[in-house]
């Protein structure tokens, strides 16, 4: 979860840049599925290279989080995950570049988006709530 988490935060560095120069586009080449990927891949192997050493340490409560390859696997799933939902929203993206045009917007500019995240965020909680509560 760690990785994933930082990865969305990294990929969002680009469009933060961007719009602090005030420029048209803010979404480009890092919000595409290879270039978020190798992002996120990145990101994992930091995760666990640090998370290691930190358990090492500290002893080891971070459990899955120094493992390679829940972290790997986080980073690369938040990293190709990223452009995609991502483009359900904005007009800029396109995920697929520079293999396809391919754009995946739903409601541009509009709110489906986030109310479909803000369900799937509430159904989560339940989930890891009912989860706590059986054992």
């Amino acid at each position: 979860m760690t990785a994933f988490a930082i990865t969305q935060v990294a990929i969002d560095v680009e469009p933060l840049y961007y719009i602090l120069r005030q420029e048209r586009h803010a979404h480009r080449a890092v919000h595409t599925v290879w270039v978020a990927g190798g992002v996120g891949l990145g990101v994992g192997l930091l995760v666990w290279a640090i998370g290691r050493r930190w358990a090492a340490k500290r002893g080891s409560i971070l459990g899955a989080e120094v493992k390679w390859a829940p972290a790997l696997i986080g980073g690369l799933i938040g990293g190709v995950s990223h452009p995609i939902l991502d483009g359900l929203q904005h007009q800029d993206i396109y995920p697929l570049r520079p293999f396809a045009e391919t754009q995946f917007v739903l409601d541009p500019g509009g709110t489906a988006t986030y109310v479909g995240c803000a369900i799937a965020g509430v159904l989560g909680v339940a989930l890891l709530t009912l989860r706590g509560m059986r054992r």
